[in-house]
């Protein structure tokens, strides 16, 4: 235990802490404007290219164009929740009730499903068993990152009866309640990942979320189903070409490309966390610096990462080091502190390339662990 912490203090110290943070001190303070223009903007026109998609031809160079395009907008819109969880308590009050009416509970990811996030940031619990954010995939055979990712299919449709179904049960049966808690409402990793129960004052919080997305599923649903008994006013929606859920109808259209555009979100958000980590610990405690270095920067080719890791997550090993630096200032302290740092600092070793080569990485580490565990482990 000693030569663990004797360990520990050497490698704080070859890491300077207070340093970086001189180096990035007035870096600190998030700019509103950019949060609600950038935040609206992205939605804004990501649900304008939803709409666009059954619009023109079928199959057409113009309707995958358009999907494309909705999936990426929806999917910045959506991880400004990692954004969300990091603000201060009290601030962007507005901007986290907007974020929720507008993007969390039509996309079912009301912001209390993240919350488990600042776990993943609490030194003791980083790539543990309290960490629902990471697996130990470099210790286990590649079936084990396949499984991760075949999860993206199921997902959406999952979402849809967490919060359609289960959450009306929620409120009648206390038993149903515990579980739903626990298993079903957080966003993470790790499927047999456990969530502490919350407080009351917090299920407060939880219930108006959880109250939102359940009556946006069930509209939804009826709008569908009216849409299957009545044709013809799809027909006089498309005659008039006005939205169909403006005549109280839906078609069943909406509902397969809703549910692929879940999947292509979830699909994507699924390798950028790929991408995040090395995933190189089995499950002991880590110390700062092994967690700074279990976590990865991509500072190259910021147009084309900002597509698949937007809203600064493609600076994940630094968001580890600083949590509350706002996303719009991560570029600029990176540069900042690949200047400023001495030369054999351990922040250096966090960039990588480009996602492709992280993922080499991890399934050469994940196929390596395959081959040295027995046949009954795989």
């Amino acid at each position: 235990m000693l030569e663990l912490e004797d360990e520990e203090r050497q490698q704080t110290a070859e890491f300077s802490l207070a340093e970086a943070r001189q180096i990035v001190r007035e870096l600190f303070d998030p700019n509103p404007w950019i949060y609600w223009i950038d935040f609206l903007v992205s939605l804004g026109l990501g649900y304008a290219c939803f709409g666009l998609v059954r619009r023109v031809p079928a199959w057409s160079p113009q309707q995958f164009g358009l999907f494309i395009a909705s999936s990426l907008l929806l999917y910045r819109a959506a991880l400004f929740i990692h954004e969300i969880v990091h603000f201060r308590s009290g601030s962007f009050r507005a901007f986290r009730v907007v974020w929720n009416l507008l993007c969390g509970i039509p996309l079912l990811l009301p912001s209390f499903t993240y919350y488990t996030h600042l776990d993943h940031h609490r030194r003791k619990h980083f790539g543990t068993k309290q960490d629902g954010e990471y697996l130990p995939l470099g210790h286990q055979s590649t079936w084990a990152i396949w499984y991760y990712l075949s999860q993206s299919l199921v997902i959406p449709g999952l979402t849809v009866i967490r919060f359609m179904l289960l959450t009306p049960l929620t409120w009648l049966i206390p038993a149903v309640r515990r579980w739903v808690h626990q298993h079903a409402s957080s966003l993470v990793m790790d499927p047999s990942y456990v969530r502490p129960l919350p407080s009351r004052e917090v299920l407060r919080v939880w219930r108006l979320q959880e109250l939102g997305s359940c009556l946006f599923c069930w509209a939804v649903g009826i709008l569908l189903i009216r849409g299957l008994l009545y044709p013809e006013a799809l027909e006089a929606a498309k005659r008039l070409q006005k939205p169909p859920a403006l005549l109280g109808v839906l078609p069943i259209g909406f509902l397969i490309q809703a549910y692929l555009t879940g999947i292509a979100v979830v699909l994507l958000n699924s390798l950028r966390t790929l991408g995040a980590h090395r995933f190189i610990n089995d499950g002991r405690e880590l110390t700062f610096v092994e967690q700074l270095l279990d976590s990865v920067n991509y500072p190259r080719r910021p147009l084309l990462t900002g597509l698949w890791a937007p809203v600064g997550l493609r600076f994940h090993a630094l968001h580890h080091l600083f949590p509350s630096l706002p996303y719009h200032n991560l570029a600029k302290a990176h540069e900042r502190l690949m200047a400023e740092l001495p030369a054999d600092s351990p922040y250096r070793e966090t960039a990588e390339s480009s996602l492709l080569n992280a993922l080499r990485r991890l399934w050469r580490l994940s196929r390596e662990a395959g081959r040295k565990q027995p046949a009954s482990a795989l």
